[in-house]
């Protein structure tokens, strides 16, 4: 694929149009034919508010004449196939975490009781992931904070100075899309252990379809006890 996260539907265009060019020179030479092209990932989702959606519906127009045009001129059609991850499931999750603590110095810190072991894109590369407070919209005020987790280490950061409304401690933040590299990319550094994952049906209903982990689980793949020690 071309590109990551992408809300400019031209590069997937672009990635279809290339493979379809190098399997009619392959065709051509070897007297083959293919059965399928895979153009990859790289659809986007709009992480922050305002941002543009992915346009479909121009993308999947210019691919389709891209490939009515290969089946022109070569006789026959691919089929299409595509790794649509972030885009089916990313914006259908949220990480619910709550404020635990606060501290007021050169800045203000927001500490909550999830880390970047539940979601690793902010700390990892600064990734933006919107953030809500439960039940405020900032009528009664807001304030410019660094929301953090509770690792020891200084990039375990959800938002670093963004206005929200004003947080005391108890107050629900509920980070939005986490539907993807989420929890696939959690990790139990410091202890930590992975929360639950909870479904909304459509008609309602919670239901529960991933416990959290135990410490139980943390040692779960251990094959190790004291008397193995040589001392």
């Amino acid at each position: 694929m071309l590109a990551s996260n992408e809300l400019n539907y031209e590069y997937m265009v672009q990635t279809a149009d290339m493979l379809l060019a190098l399997i009619a020179d392959i065709s051509a030479e070897l007297d083959i034919t293919f059965e399928f092209i895979n153009i990859g990932g790289g659809m986007g989702i709009p992480y922050q508010p305002g941002v543009a959606e992915l346009d479909l519906t121009a993308m999947g127009q210019a691919i389709t004449a891209h490939f009515k045009t290969f089946r022109k001129n070569h006789g026959y059609e691919p089929a299409l196939y595509m790794e649509s991850g972030r885009f089916m499931t990313g914006p259908h999750g949220v990480l619910a975490t709550t404020a635990i603590n606060r501290k007021d110095i050169y800045r203000t810190y927001i500490g909550v009781d999830a880390s970047m072991s539940s979601l690793m894109r902010p700390g990892m590369y600064g990734a933006y992931h919107h953030i809500e407070v439960l039940g405020k919209d900032g009528a009664a005020g807001t304030e410019v904070v660094d929301v953090v987790g509770s690792l020891c280490e200084n990039n375990d950061k959800f938002a670093i100075q963004r206005e929200l409304p004003k947080i005391v401690d108890g107050d629900i933040l509920i980070i939005q899309d986490t539907g993807a590299h989420g929890i696939a990319m959690g990790f139990n550094y410091n202890g930590n252990l992975r929360p639950k994952e909870l479904l909304l049906q459509a008609d309602g209903r919670v239901e529960l379809i991933r416990r959290a982990e135990q410490v139980e689980d943390y040692f779960a793949t251990l094959n190790f006890s004291p008397d193995m020690l040589s001392l």
